[in-house]
Protein backbone atom coordinates (compact mmCIF):
# COMPACT_ATOMS: atom_id res chain seq x y z
CA UNK A 1 0.00 0.00 0.00
CA UNK A 2 3.17 2.23 0.88
CA UNK A 3 4.94 1.92 -2.37
CA UNK A 4 1.13 2.32 -4.14
CA UNK A 5 0.47 5.71 -2.23
CA UNK A 6 4.12 6.74 -2.06
CA UNK A 7 3.87 7.72 1.57
CA UNK A 8 2.25 6.31 4.80
CA UNK A 9 0.56 9.55 5.60
CA UNK A 10 -1.24 9.64 2.33
CA UNK A 11 -2.36 6.10 2.82
CA UNK A 12 -4.21 6.77 6.12
CA UNK A 13 -5.94 9.56 4.71
CA UNK A 14 -7.20 7.72 2.33
CA UNK A 15 -7.96 5.24 4.47
CA UNK A 16 -9.71 7.47 6.90
CA UNK A 17 -11.79 8.60 4.05
CA UNK A 18 -13.08 5.57 2.94
CA UNK A 19 -14.31 4.71 6.79
CA UNK A 20 -15.98 7.93 6.81
CA UNK A 21 -17.80 7.17 3.35
CA UNK A 22 -19.04 4.15 4.95
CA UNK A 23 -20.63 5.86 7.99
CA UNK A 24 -17.91 5.77 10.51
CA UNK A 25 -17.81 9.81 11.20
CA UNK A 26 -15.14 11.48 11.11
CA UNK A 27 -12.29 9.23 11.49
CA UNK A 28 -9.20 11.68 11.07
CA UNK A 29 -9.91 13.72 14.30
CA UNK A 30 -9.73 10.18 15.95
CA UNK A 31 -5.96 9.64 14.85
CA UNK A 32 -4.58 13.05 14.63
CA UNK A 33 -1.27 13.67 12.54
CA UNK A 34 0.93 12.79 15.49
CA UNK A 35 -1.00 9.25 16.54
CA UNK A 36 2.32 7.13 15.70
CA UNK A 37 4.12 9.42 17.57
CA UNK A 38 2.20 9.23 20.56
CA UNK A 39 1.47 5.56 20.44
CA UNK A 40 5.50 5.26 20.18
CA UNK A 41 6.19 7.35 23.59
CA UNK A 42 3.49 5.85 25.04
CA UNK A 43 4.90 2.41 24.27
CA UNK A 44 8.50 3.16 24.89
CA UNK A 45 7.12 4.74 28.64
CA UNK A 46 5.47 1.91 29.63
CA UNK A 47 8.43 -0.23 28.77
CA UNK A 48 10.55 1.74 30.67
CA UNK A 49 8.11 2.26 33.30
CA UNK A 50 7.36 -1.74 33.81
CA UNK A 51 11.48 -2.37 33.51
CA UNK A 52 12.18 0.42 36.76
CA UNK A 53 9.08 -1.04 38.64
CA UNK A 54 10.69 -4.83 38.56
CA UNK A 55 14.08 -3.69 38.84
CA UNK A 56 13.66 -1.94 41.79
CA UNK A 57 11.33 -4.58 43.23
CA UNK A 58 14.11 -6.98 42.89
CA UNK A 59 17.03 -5.23 44.06
CA UNK A 60 14.91 -3.33 47.22
CA UNK A 61 12.94 -5.92 48.31
CA UNK A 62 15.07 -9.19 47.72
CA UNK A 63 17.68 -10.13 50.14
CA UNK A 64 20.22 -8.89 47.86
CA UNK A 65 19.45 -5.14 48.97
CA UNK A 66 18.53 -6.59 52.84
CA UNK A 67 21.26 -9.17 53.33
CA UNK A 68 19.37 -11.67 55.07
CA UNK A 69 20.48 -14.93 54.28
CA UNK A 70 24.14 -13.62 53.82
CA UNK A 71 26.78 -15.64 55.07
CA UNK A 72 29.93 -14.83 53.24
CA UNK A 73 33.24 -17.11 53.44
CA UNK A 74 35.77 -15.69 56.54
CA UNK A 75 39.96 -16.10 56.46
CA UNK A 76 39.14 -18.00 59.47
CA UNK A 77 36.22 -20.57 60.13
CA UNK A 78 35.11 -19.51 63.73
CA UNK A 79 32.33 -20.92 65.10
CA UNK A 80 30.07 -18.91 67.18
CA UNK A 81 27.90 -22.25 68.11
CA UNK A 82 31.20 -23.34 69.81
CA UNK A 83 33.10 -20.56 71.43
CA UNK A 84 29.93 -18.43 72.29
CA UNK A 85 27.12 -21.89 72.53
CA UNK A 86 28.99 -25.09 73.93
CA UNK A 87 31.96 -23.37 75.89
CA UNK A 88 29.16 -20.31 76.99
CA UNK A 89 32.04 -17.51 76.53
CA UNK A 90 30.08 -14.09 76.45
CA UNK A 91 29.99 -11.69 73.90
CA UNK A 92 31.93 -9.18 75.60
CA UNK A 93 35.09 -11.31 75.61
CA UNK A 94 35.68 -10.99 72.23
CA UNK A 95 33.98 -7.68 71.39
CA UNK A 96 35.00 -5.72 74.05
CA UNK A 97 33.38 -1.93 73.57
CA UNK A 98 29.70 -3.21 72.95
CA UNK A 99 28.60 -1.00 75.79
CA UNK A 100 31.18 1.90 75.49
CA UNK A 101 31.94 2.19 71.91
CA UNK A 102 29.09 3.46 69.31
CA UNK A 103 30.67 1.10 67.29
CA UNK A 104 30.97 -2.71 68.14
CA UNK A 105 34.85 -3.84 67.88
CA UNK A 106 36.21 -7.20 66.00
CA UNK A 107 38.87 -8.55 68.75
CA UNK A 108 42.27 -8.65 67.50
CA UNK A 109 44.32 -12.05 66.94
CA UNK A 110 45.95 -11.49 70.57
CA UNK A 111 42.59 -11.68 72.04
CA UNK A 112 41.88 -15.68 69.82
CA UNK A 113 46.14 -16.36 70.80
CA UNK A 114 44.94 -16.27 74.74
CA UNK A 115 42.98 -19.76 74.46
CA UNK A 116 45.05 -20.81 70.53
CA UNK A 117 48.69 -19.79 71.59
CA UNK A 118 50.84 -22.88 72.00
CA UNK A 119 52.99 -20.77 74.76
CA UNK A 120 49.67 -20.32 76.76
CA UNK A 121 46.06 -22.47 76.36
CA UNK A 122 47.55 -24.61 73.45
CA UNK A 123 43.89 -25.32 73.03
CA UNK A 124 44.86 -26.35 68.85
CA UNK A 125 48.04 -24.22 68.76
CA UNK A 126 48.96 -25.97 65.59
CA UNK A 127 45.75 -26.21 63.40
CA UNK A 128 45.90 -25.12 60.19
CA UNK A 129 42.70 -23.58 60.10
CA UNK A 130 43.88 -21.28 62.74
CA UNK A 131 47.31 -20.15 60.48
CA UNK A 132 45.56 -16.98 59.22
CA UNK A 133 45.32 -16.03 63.71
CA UNK A 134 49.51 -16.56 64.25
CA UNK A 135 50.59 -14.87 61.10
CA UNK A 136 48.48 -11.97 62.25
CA UNK A 137 49.45 -12.22 65.76
CA UNK A 138 53.40 -12.31 64.51
CA UNK A 139 53.01 -9.36 61.96
CA UNK A 140 51.04 -7.03 63.96
CA UNK A 141 48.30 -6.93 60.84
CA UNK A 142 44.90 -7.38 61.81
CA UNK A 143 43.02 -10.03 60.26
CA UNK A 144 40.86 -9.68 56.92
CA UNK A 145 37.25 -10.48 58.40
CA UNK A 146 34.33 -10.15 55.48
CA UNK A 147 32.07 -7.72 57.20
CA UNK A 148 28.51 -9.25 57.51
CA UNK A 149 26.45 -6.48 59.36
CA UNK A 150 26.50 -3.39 57.93
CA UNK A 151 24.00 -0.11 57.46
CA UNK A 152 24.35 2.23 54.86
CA UNK A 153 26.98 5.38 54.95
CA UNK A 154 23.93 7.36 55.83
CA UNK A 155 22.74 6.28 58.39
CA UNK A 156 23.86 6.90 62.41
CA UNK A 157 23.45 3.31 64.59
CA UNK A 158 24.70 3.91 67.77
CA UNK A 159 25.65 0.10 69.60
CA UNK A 160 26.39 1.22 73.01
CA UNK A 161 22.72 3.22 73.81
CA UNK A 162 20.49 0.29 72.86
CA UNK A 163 22.78 -2.31 74.46
CA UNK A 164 22.85 -0.25 77.44
CA UNK A 165 19.32 0.50 77.30
CA UNK A 166 18.12 -3.20 77.80
CA UNK A 167 18.59 -4.41 73.95
CA UNK A 168 19.95 -7.67 73.57
CA UNK A 169 22.55 -8.56 70.75
CA UNK A 170 19.61 -11.48 69.15
CA UNK A 171 17.37 -8.47 68.88
CA UNK A 172 19.48 -7.51 65.59
CA UNK A 173 21.79 -10.35 65.44
CA UNK A 174 19.73 -13.41 65.71
CA UNK A 175 20.89 -16.24 68.15
CA UNK A 176 24.65 -16.22 67.36
CA UNK A 177 25.54 -18.61 69.80
CA UNK A 178 23.72 -21.34 67.73
CA UNK A 179 25.41 -20.14 64.16
CA UNK A 180 28.89 -21.75 62.85
CA UNK A 181 28.07 -19.39 59.99
CA UNK A 182 27.60 -15.64 61.00
CA UNK A 183 24.29 -15.12 59.09
CA UNK A 184 23.01 -11.70 58.87
CA UNK A 185 19.46 -12.91 60.26
CA UNK A 186 16.97 -9.69 60.09
CA UNK A 187 16.56 -6.93 57.54
CA UNK A 188 17.78 -3.54 59.60
CA UNK A 189 16.11 -1.28 56.87
CA UNK A 190 14.16 1.73 58.02
CA UNK A 191 10.43 -0.04 58.32
CA UNK A 192 12.15 -2.45 60.46
CA UNK A 193 14.26 -0.28 63.23
CA UNK A 194 11.53 1.85 63.15
CA UNK A 195 8.61 -0.94 63.86
CA UNK A 196 10.67 -1.49 67.23
CA UNK A 197 11.24 2.67 68.08
CA UNK A 198 7.36 2.09 68.21
CA UNK A 199 7.05 -0.72 70.33
CA UNK A 200 10.09 -1.64 71.85
CA UNK A 201 9.07 -3.46 74.87
CA UNK A 202 8.79 -7.23 73.07
CA UNK A 203 12.83 -6.24 72.90
CA UNK A 204 13.97 -4.82 76.71
CA UNK A 205 15.23 -6.93 79.39
CA UNK A 206 17.10 -6.24 82.10
CA UNK A 207 21.07 -5.29 81.32
CA UNK A 208 22.80 -7.87 82.86
CA UNK A 209 21.21 -10.15 80.31
CA UNK A 210 21.51 -8.45 76.93
CA UNK A 211 24.60 -10.68 76.84
CA UNK A 212 23.06 -13.90 77.30
CA UNK A 213 21.31 -14.89 74.20
CA UNK A 214 19.56 -17.82 75.70
CA UNK A 215 17.35 -15.82 78.08
CA UNK A 216 14.16 -16.69 78.66
CA UNK A 217 11.93 -14.57 80.41
CA UNK A 218 9.68 -17.21 81.16
CA UNK A 219 12.55 -19.24 82.69
CA UNK A 220 15.35 -17.02 83.42
CA UNK A 221 13.98 -14.28 85.31
CA UNK A 222 16.68 -12.51 87.22
CA UNK A 223 16.71 -10.48 90.04
CA UNK A 224 17.58 -7.42 89.73
CA UNK A 225 16.28 -3.33 90.90
CA UNK A 226 13.78 -3.61 88.29
CA UNK A 227 12.44 -6.83 87.92
CA UNK A 228 11.76 -7.93 91.57
CA UNK A 229 8.92 -5.65 91.45
CA UNK A 230 7.66 -6.81 88.45
CA UNK A 231 6.56 -10.66 87.05
CA UNK A 232 6.57 -10.33 83.66
CA UNK A 233 8.55 -9.26 80.16
CA UNK A 234 5.77 -6.86 79.69
CA UNK A 235 5.34 -5.16 83.13
CA UNK A 236 9.29 -4.71 83.27
CA UNK A 237 9.43 -3.26 79.85
CA UNK A 238 6.90 -0.54 81.41
CA UNK A 239 8.70 0.03 84.40
CA UNK A 240 11.75 0.14 82.59
CA UNK A 241 10.74 2.92 80.03
CA UNK A 242 9.39 4.57 83.05
CA UNK A 243 12.36 4.50 85.07
CA UNK A 244 15.47 4.61 82.12
CA UNK A 245 13.34 7.10 80.58
CA UNK A 246 13.64 4.18 77.34
CA UNK A 247 11.50 6.71 74.59
CA UNK A 248 13.18 5.84 71.26
CA UNK A 249 12.57 8.90 68.72
CA UNK A 250 10.85 7.99 65.45
CA UNK A 251 12.08 11.48 63.89
CA UNK A 252 14.48 11.75 60.67
CA UNK A 253 17.44 13.33 62.28
CA UNK A 254 17.47 10.18 64.79
CA UNK A 255 19.27 8.18 62.34
CA UNK A 256 20.08 10.69 59.69
CA UNK A 257 22.45 13.38 61.13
Amino acid sequence: MFSRFGHPRMAELLLFKDLEKKGYGNVSKLFPRNSRKIAATLFVGVLLFGGLVTAGVTYYATPKYTRVGYAPYQPVPFSHKIHAGQLGLDCTYCHTNVFESPHANIPSPQVCMNCHDPMKGNIKGDSPLLAPVRDAYKTGQPLQWVRVHKLPDYVYFNHQVHVNRGVSCVSCHGRIDEMETVTHQEPLSMSWCLDCHRNPDPHLRPTETVTKLDWDPLKDWSVSALTQFTDSQKSFAAKLKEHSGVAPPTNCTTCHR
